[in-house]
This record gives C-alpha cells, sequence and structure tokens, in this order.
C-alpha cells in the first residue's frame, strides 16, 4: 500500500507545466531560491497535484490546484496556505510556507510553496514495524496534536472569518449532499438515505473551533528518530468547526477494516499491538482538552456523518476519474470506496434507530 502513494514519481503528462516559468517565480519571491530547479511529483494527494521542488541547496514542495472544470469551493489552496501560515507559531506543527500564487499564468493554476520535511509517514495503523513501545508513543502523540489544535482561538490567530461560526455540522451535510449530488459519478443508495436522514437528526450542541478535516495518521510527518509529529499535512478540508466532528474523523480508524485502502483498525488485537482502545483514546482527548464526550447516539450521529463525509469526497474523487482530472493513478479505487463507505454510515444509523 504504502508503496502506491510514498515518495515522487515522474510528473504526469496532464499535471505538466513550464518549470523555467516557475524557476524565474520564485527566484523573485523566495529569499535563498535559487535553481537550477528539477521537479518530480508525489505519488499522494489525488486532489490537489503536489510536487517535490529540487535545487542543489533545499528542497521545497508545491501544492497546486489541478487543471480542468472543478466543483466550486473544492482545491482552495488558498486556505491551505492561510492556516498553515497562522498555525506556525502555535504548538500544532507545520510546514513553513514561502509563498502563494494566484496568477494562473505562472503554472497555469494558482499553488503555494512550503517547506520540504523529511521525517516518517505511517501508511498501515498497526504500525506493524515499530516496537510496543513506539506504538503507544506515536499513538498519543497524534492526540496530543488534535488536542492542541482544537484548544487554539481561531481570533487570536487571525482566522474569525476562515470559516462560519455554528451549525457545522447542518452546513457540512449541506456541502456534501450537494457535492455528491453534482458529480459525475453513479448514484449510491445508502447516500441518498443519508441526504434524507441525517439533516433531520442533528444533536443539539454546537463549538467553534480550527478543524483540520482530514486529519489522519497518513497526513502526518513525524521525526525521523522521535515519536512526535514534526507537520501536520492536506490542510484542503480545513475551516471552522465543532471539535467532535473533526476527531470523531479521526476516530473511524477504529471502526475500518483492515483489508484494502481503508487502512483500519477493526478486529485487531489492540491489547497486543499496544494502541490505545478507542474509548481510552477519546478519554485521552477529553483529558487534554477539558471537553465532555457525548453519549453512544451522539457519538455514532458523528460517526455516521463522518463515513457520510468520507464517502462523498471519495464519490467526487470517482466523478474525476470519470472526467479525466483525477490526479493519483490510484484514484479509481480510491473514489470507488464511496460504496462501502455509504453503507457503513447508513449501519451505524441504523444502529441508533434500534437504540431508540
Amino acid at each position: 500500500m504504502s508503496e502506491d502513494f510514498s515518495g515522487t514519481m515522474p510528473v504526469r503528462d496532464k499535471h505538466q507545466f513550464d518549470v523555467e516559468a516557475l524557476q524565474s517565480y520564485l527566484s523573485e519571491t523566495v529569499d535563498g531560491f535559487a535553481g537550477p530547479l528539477t521537479v518530480e511529483q508525489f505519488k499522494g494527494g489525488q486532489s490537489n497535484p503536489t510536487y517535490k521542488l529540487i535545487t542543489p541547496t533545499r528542497n521545497y514542495v508545491l501544492r497546486r490546484k489541478p487543471p480542468g472544470k472543478l466543483l466550486k469551493s473544492a482545491h482552495a489552496v488558498d486556505r491551505e496556505y492561510r492556516v498553515i501560515t497562522a498555525l506556525a507559531e502555535t504548538n500544532v506543527p507545520v510546514a513553513k510556507t514561502y509563498c502563494l500564487c494566484e496568477d494562473d499564468s505562472v503554472i497555469g493554476t494558482a499553488f503555494y510553496v512550503m517547506d520540504c520535511v523529511e521525517g516518517r509517514i505511517f501508511w498501515d495503523p498497526s504500525l506493524p514495524d515499530l516496537s510496543a513501545e513506539d506504538r503507544a508513543a506515536i499513538y498519543d502523540d497524534k492526540n496530543r496534536v488534535i488536542a492542541e489544535l482544537h484548544k487554539l482561538d481561531p481570533a487570536a490567530l487571525g482566522l474569525a472569518d476562515y470559516g462560519s461560526s455554528g451549525n457545522y455540522f447542518e452546513r457540512q451535510i449541506g456541502r456534501w449532499s450537494k457535492q455528491y449530488l453534482s458529480s459525475a459519478a453513479q448514484r449510491i443508495p445508502a447516500m441518498d438515505r443519508l441526504i434524507a436522514w441525517l439533516p433531520e437528526n442533528i444533536p443539539p450542541g454546537d463549538e467553534t473551533r480550527i478543524v483540520h478535516g482530514d486529519y489522519r495518521l497518513d497526513n502526518m510527518i513525524f521525526h525521523p528518530s522521535e515519536n512526535r509529529v514534526i507537520a501536520v499535512l492536506d490542510w484542503e478540508l480545513s475551516t471552522l468547526g465543532h471539535p467532535l466532528a473533526d476527531f470523531s474523523y479521526h476516530c473511524m480508524t477504529w471502526r475500518m477494516p483492515p483489508a484494502g485502502k481503508m487502512r483500519g483498525l477493526a478486529g485487531q488485537d489492540l491489547a497486543a499491538l499496544n494502541i490505545p482502545s478507542e474509548q481510552d483514546y477519546v478519554a485521552r482527548y477529553a483529558e487534554r482538552t477539558g471537553f465532555t464526550m457525548p453519549g453512544p447516539d451522539v457519538w455514532d450521529f458523528c460517526m455516521a456523518y463522518n463515513f457520510f463525509r468520507l464517502a462523498g469526497i471519495a464519490h467526487g474523487i470517482l466523478g474525476r476519474v470519470q472526467d479525466g482530472t483525477a490526479a493519483n493513478k490510484q484514484a479509481e479505487a480510491i473514489g470507488r470506496m464511496a460504496f462501502p463507505l455509504a453503507d457503513m454510515a447508513w449501519k451505524l444509523v441504523e444502529s441508533i434507530q434500534a437504540r431508540a
């Protein structure tokens, strides 16, 4: 699995751009930048094409909007740049940013450039190559970082307008419902049922924090030799929202099967691996944030919402496969995950209904 997504490859034909134009722009814009410039494409990053910029003195990473017709509000690299830059002085580890270019004439679409952080990325949540002690430490630091993120005051970081306050579940359900319905990919019966049920059963209460939107193990770079996160990646879906929605998304790992592309922990012997149970992991987050965690119906609603949302994202990728704009060779397989993910969401709804 990791070989499919890790490392770089030659730039795909549909994502080629004028390297000389980029080198000229960066030479004028980024202090200390000096060519010659060599460009490779990261295998991961099926939504926003991501490139490694190699120079004689240092390496950088470029994230750009993909070419072609895009869904409204998708691929907002300017938002990624803004939140990463704002978080630089906090306890949330992020890559250093250098520039944002919204002039399409440079390489064809908007992009930003950040530092290339060297470290370890883990793809299998069971961490099979690590010791039991290291596994526990990795999970504890993941927990620490998301708790640090959710404790931040958006206004203090200049991010009070980074998203709307309140009604987060309602807004997100509406957003992903519209994107699902606007995608060219085929309809999914469970998604249609979720679109009807979820907005009518949103639990009371709301809070607003900075949320990552895709906080998971393989969106983190760990120190080369220490069990700590040194950069959180892939902020495309970040906004202001309910921290419980963000944290429960992160906890989907415990509900997903380990086989295939979901890379989950369901059915694993967590005690033997020295990986915390979902309950213990949630409790540690509550200790760090001071938040009161909800009962089973609300927690299952959050999980159902997140499986629905992830199914919507996968469905959008499947639509891009059909129109030829998907960035990753694995995109079709990822897109087809929309079907089992939607079914998993609906099973959670049935669990809530059974307890009623």
